[in-house]
């Protein structure tokens, strides 16, 4: 490596660490961190930067890699779903966005062939600072983001089409339909020689890495996997970042993807910052400055339109107002291989200088504004979705034999695995329920099978067909964590007395969704913690009833931390909270228990395990406040009450007798 451009990475990193950490300070992402560094190290400030062409090189590795590992976090399944939106919602959205551009320049007397141009600019978007952003944000698996990737993959599968129309469309090229065919022909028959090769052969190339144990070989081979079939393909003329992003598909059947993964995400972190940097060196700030109301009226105008040419390929598949503005907003810039695709327009001559650094200019400001546009889409979109929004609503009989017939029922937001399983559950248990989803896809596989319905549960109109003032219990089980909010706060409006049960990933959402109305919240991040430390005791062999307890007082003081949380409420809850790690459990009594045959005297449960026993349930009977002299029975279900960690030690004394013997237990 030359000492020149060493010394240029070296400045680019040290700068970048100073603009990134002041932009935390004012809670701006890391993405606008790196695209302000490469603006103060770009030409037309402070000029840090010489060798401009190999940090670009270099930083398209960073999309690559970033393609690439979004490969290999989708499994087979995801994307054989994802069909539809690619080639429906892609397509539509491309080819909405360049007929209204198309039009526009028509409308101002500039040639159709501009205005194909400039459409095929503006239909691209950023898959590296979108999916970025999602990745962070843990948005990536909810249906906004499945529909943003779908699209951005559809993109990128246009650049090379596009960028084989460049020369055409400024008539320096004459290519006829046979050699047009022939070339695509060509590009298909290479493109799936190499696939093929890659699905008989990888799994048995994987196998040999791993069984050397060697982190230096997995590495060098995942590197090679993915540059080796990029650079291949991309002599075809298939874009680099689209071939990387197949590579990771294939390495994803691997049942070693995920030491892959762990193994790259530092050097794609790397790369990728490096992009980012190198998109802020473009914009000239001279230029900038002496065009700045245009620039910025021409920036807004492409956000608003592009946004809006958006919306038709969201909705035209069935999903709600909400989703699409989320989407749309989300989608709302440049993409990275706009720049490629404008150079080689520059050099055509569809494009003149001036043209080009306005051009860079909205390219750069739209891409400073996705992560901002990307926080207030959700809100945006449930005020829209309010106002103007119709979501589909559950049909008449549809769910559980009816409308009027739903009554203390159960009702299940998201369809997805946490989804399926609680309603097999629910089924089991004789719990009438039904289904909200809003993947339309989901609803058709299911809806014979399943009281599904597909809608938008962040609207009132929704939530009233589905009887939420008459249920029971409402278990949220999607991903979006506003959406979440947002449900939880008009669940808790219309039904006060709703026990709402919301799914979240981090610890950190637990506050704000208590405060909106949610009973309970299940953190993944918090779950996941309990299930490691009981499967790495296990495997120590420590005691059972060692692990419980460790789970219990982790538990317990996680249900202190939520009881705290709560907002003040009338009597009952207000008393509740005031009971600090008390609660109550349903047990099942089964025949091996002691306690079978047993009067409540002579169980010693209180004396024993300080719990009270305040209801007994046999058959249809409940029995409120049984006294001394009531037995249990095999079957019954009995109503404890008690502290939590005294709750869960009592649970196998339901099942069957504890080590101590049964017999001493006085009354």
């Amino acid at each position: 490596m030359e000492t020149s451009l060493l010394a240029d990475i070296v400045a680019l990193f040290l700068l970048s660490i100073v603009v990134t950490l002041a932009c935390k300070r004012f809670r701006l992402p890391t993405t606008v961190g790196f695209l302000l560094t490469g603006v103060l190290c770009g030409p037309s400030l402070l000029g840090v930067v010489n060798d401009h062409e190999t940090i670009d090189q270099v930083a398209e590795l960073g999309v690559a890699m970033l393609l690439f590992t979004i490969g290999m976090e989708l499994s087979g399944d995801a994307l054989s779903r994802l069909k539809r939106p690619v080639f429906l919602g892609g397509s539509l959205q491309i080819g909405l966005t360049v007929l209204a551009v198309t039009g526009i320049f028509l409308l101002q007397g500039v040639s159709w062939q501009k205005g194909v141009f400039w459409g095929c600019l503006a239909a691209l978007s950023s898959s590296a600072i979108v999916l970025r952003i999602m990745q962070e944000r843990g948005s990536t698996c909810t249906p906004t983001g499945r529909l943003s990737l779908a699209i951005l993959v559809f993109q990128d599968i246009m650049i090379a089409p596009m960028l084989l129309a460049v020369p055409l469309l400024a008539g320096t090229l004459q290519l006829s339909l046979q050699d047009a065919l022939l070339n695509c022909l060509w590009v298909a028959l290479s493109l799936g020689a190499v696939l093929l090769a890659a699905h008989f052969g990888l799994d048995r190339l994987m196998e040999a890495v791993m069984g050397s144990r060697s982190r230096e070989i997995l590495l060098l081979t995942t590197l090679g996997l993915c540059m080796g079939m990029a650079l291949l393909t991309s002599a075809l003329g298939l874009s680099l970042s689209l071939v990387a992003f197949l590579a990771g598909l294939l390495l994803a059947r691997s049942q070693y993807s995920m030491s892959v993964i762990s193994g790259i995400l530092p050097y794609r972190d790397v790369f990728m910052s490096l992009f980012f940097i190198s998109v802020g060196m473009m914009l000239n700030v001279g230029y900038l400055g002496g065009h700045f109301f245009y620039i910025l009226l021409m920036t807004g105008l492409f956000v608003v339109i592009k946004s809006l040419l958006c919306l038709p390929s969201v909705l035209i598949q069935g999903y709600p107002l909400r989703a699409a503005v989320v989407t749309s907003l989300s989608l709302a810039q440049v993409g990275e291989f706009s720049f490629v695709l404008a150079a080689s327009g520059l050099s055509a001559g569809l494009l003149g200088m001036d043209d080009y650094q306005t051009f860079l200019a909205v390219s750069v400001l739209t891409m400073m504004l996705t992560p901002g546009l990307m926080s207030v889409a959700p809100r945006l979109a449930d005020r829209l979705a309010l106002r103007w929004g119709r979501a589909p609503l559950p049909a008449a009989g549809e769910a559980c034999g009816g409308e009027c017939a739903l009554q203390d029922h159960l009702i299940i937001i998201g369809f997805g695995i946490s989804g399926q399983h609680l309603a097999h559950v629910a089924r089991e248990s004789g719990i009438t329920y039904t289904i909200l989803e809003m993947n339309p896809e989901t609803v058709r596989r299911y809806r014979h099978s399943e009281p599904i319905t597909q809608g938008d549960a962040t609207q009132p109109v929704v939530l009233e067909h589905l009887g939420v003032d008459r249920a029971r219990v409402m278990a949220i089980i999607i991903s979006d964590p506003s959406a979440v909010r947002a449900i939880c706060q008009e669940a808790r409006a219309m039904n006060p007395d709703l026990h709402i049960v919301a799914r979240t990933r981090f610890v950190s959402e637990v506050a704000p969704l208590i405060r909106l109305g949610a009973s309970e919240v299940v953190a993944e991040e918090f779950e996941t913690s309990i299930e490691v430390f009981s499967r790495v005791l296990t495997h120590y062999l420590a005691p059972r009833q060692d692990i419980e307890a460790y789970a219990a007082r982790i538990r317990q003081k996680n249900y202190r931390m939520i009881r705290h949380m709560r907002r003040e409420a009338g009597s009952l809850d207000a008393m509740a909270s005031r009971l600090a790690d008390m609660g109550v459990q349903a047990m099942r009594l089964e025949e091996a228990s002691p306690l079978c045959g047993r009067t409540l005297a002579q169980s010693g449960l209180r004396p024993r395990f300080d719990v009270t026993v305040v209801a007994i349930q046999r058959g249809e009977a409940m029995t409120a406040a049984p006294g001394p002299h009531d037995a249990l029975q095999a079957g019954d279900i009995v109503y404890l009450f008690g502290r939590t960690s005294r709750l869960y030690a009592v649970q196998p004394f339901f099942s069957g007798p504890l080590k101590e013997d049964v017999g001493e237990v006085q009354a």
